[in-house]
């Protein structure tokens, strides 16, 4: 981001506690012509010293403590009116501690969620920013400078809400990216065991890319993209260049490193929200179980191999790919709604007046669940209205499935999706979010579910009341108006015995 605010013609001032670091982007800066318009500074009075005002801090540090330690460090040095940036994946909560203790200073904190990777980073990324009014009208004509532009021109940034609204969308975002992810590296597991090749694949991927439901999935595209890339040293056993997907492990570790903790408090926030995103938290469950690799080798031997995925014969597999690409879609639509139902649900509960509008514009490039058909067919006119259950009037909460185009999209992809999970449980494919979204479909439409014994054992033990059906004000979640008396109550000793 530095070389990109240089880009633009903005003097950038650095600090970092290591000081190659510095001196590896003010290199970068000198080869790409830039190198008058950014200087290193190690300690913070220099560096709030060479500064216009109001100055303009930004932050790129790991969540947790850092940047409580940043800010202590910075505020002797700065002044009413100054403005910190913090776009790091920072939990929302830090964002408002910090906001917090800005306030009587008159320093303004601004929580700014950063999306597309840090390739997006450098070319220009989507920006959602949250926090200080006053502070993000200052600064939303750099940001509009840098930010992704969408397939009509215009900055993918947009003032999201007050507080920490920035920095919890984007933690939801990467909610969202990870139940699509997961549906996506599913469904190409699920070819592999089909015998289609890794080229293949990704021709199939990039078809999916061109039109249809799937039409500009960012994580379609890149998957169509990587599936034809090779190493750059021939493998001396085949003289082949080795397709570098080939050689990947399956072990994603970011969520237990501490690398990456939105997805950790997305499913977090999907609990304490009480919103149930089954995709999402299953999406998460995988990418922890791939993590321990040798807790899985181990259990594997113990089992006797354990439950490999079957060869798939599958005697039409045109239609079968369509399938996937529906179950996919499916998938990727659920992992939406969930999203989006945990944002407006933390909205009404910390009073954040999120502009869903600007999220539509932030999610419309640049970022990684950018996704053409579900942002301009799905999101916009639902964002964009003025009808009751918009951003018009946030006291009524948006939910995407109370909308017949969304509604009518499920009904068109769910028995694909069937279809696919049916296969999948069949020959012991590896399909938990594609299974979670069947399962949470069926679920948030049904009107006839299991637990009423569920319920009906819940007041057995524990006296903890139930409804009746047939009867009025049964609609929300409070609890029932009635108890049985299953089972008599007893001593102790008429239940062990009398001694």
């Amino acid at each position: 981001m530095a070389l990109l605010f240089a880009e633009d013609g903005i003097n950038v001032s650095l600090s970092d506690p290591a000081e190659e670091v510095m001196d590896g982007i003010i290199e970068r800066a000198g080869k790409q012509g830039y190198y008058e318009r950014v200087k290193k500074f190690k300690d913070y009075k220099t560096l709030c010293s060479s500064l216009s005002k109001p100055r303009l801090l930004v932050f790129s540090l790991p969540h947790g403590t850092a940047g409580d330690k940043v800010l202590d460090g910075l505020m002797p040095y700065l002044e009413r009116g100054d403005i910190i940036l913090d776009c790091g994946n920072e939990h929302f909560a830090n964002t408002e501690r910090r906001q917090e203790k800005c306030k009587g200073t008159g320093i303004r904190y601004i929580g700014s969620g950063v999306s597309g990777g840090y390739q997006a980073a450098r070319a220009g990324p989507s920006i959602c920013p949250g926090g200080d009014e006053s502070a993000l009208k200052d600064i939303m004509p750099l940001l509009e400078k840098v930010a992704a532009k969408d397939k009509e021109g215009k900055p993918c940034v947009g003032m999201i809400g007050k507080g920490g609204a920035g920095h919890y969308v984007k933690m939801v975002h990467n909610g969202i990216e990870h139940g699509m992810m997961s549906a996506i590296c599913e469904v190409w597991g699920i070819m592999r065991k089909m015998g289609l090749a890794y080229e293949e694949i990704g021709d199939i991927f990039s078809k999916w890319d061109e039109s249809g439901e799937l039409k500009g999935t960012f994580l379609i595209s890149i998957g169509a993209h990587l599936s034809h890339k090779r190493e750059h040293n021939k493998d001396r056993k085949t003289n082949q260049y080795p397709l570098v997907i080939s050689e990947v492990l399956d072990k994603v570790v970011q969520d237990v490193t501490g690398d990456e903790g939105t997805g950790v408090w997305s499913s977090q926030e999907a609990i304490a929200q009480h919103i149930p995103a089954f995709t999402l938290s299953v999406a998460h469950a995988l990418r922890l179980a791939s993590a321990f690799r040798g807790d899985r080798v181990k259990a594997n031997k113990i089992t006797s191999g354990g439950f490999p995925s079957q060869t798939l014969n599958i005697s039409d597999k045109d239609a079968f790919i369509e399938d996937l690409r529906k179950a996919t879609y499916a998938a990727c639509l659920a992992s939406y709604i969930q999203g989006i139902n945990i944002i407006t649900k933390a909205d009404e509960e910390h009073k954040w007046e999120i502009n869903y509008a600007n999220i539509w514009k932030i999610w419309r490039a640049g970022c990684i669940i950018q996704a053409d058909y579900l942002s301009d067919e799905i999101l916009a006119p639902i964002f964009l209205s003025s009808s009751p259950a918009s951003a018009s009037n946030p006291t009524q909460r948006i939910n995407l499935l109370f909308h017949p185009h969304v509604a009518n999209d499920i009904r068109s992809a769910f028995p694909s999706l069937r279809k696919v999970v049916e296969k999948a449980v069949e020959t012991d494919q590896v399909a938990p979010a594609l299974s979670a979204s069947l399962e949470y479909f069926k679920v948030v439409t049904g009107t006839d579910l299991p637990t009423a014994f569920y319920e009906a054992e819940l007041d057995y033990f524990g006296s903890h009341m139930f409804d009746k059906k047939g009867e009025r004000g049964t609609e929300g979640p409070t609890e029932g108006r009635y108890h049985f008396e299953w089972r008599p109550v007893k001593s102790r000793g008429e239940v062990y015995g009398s001694t």
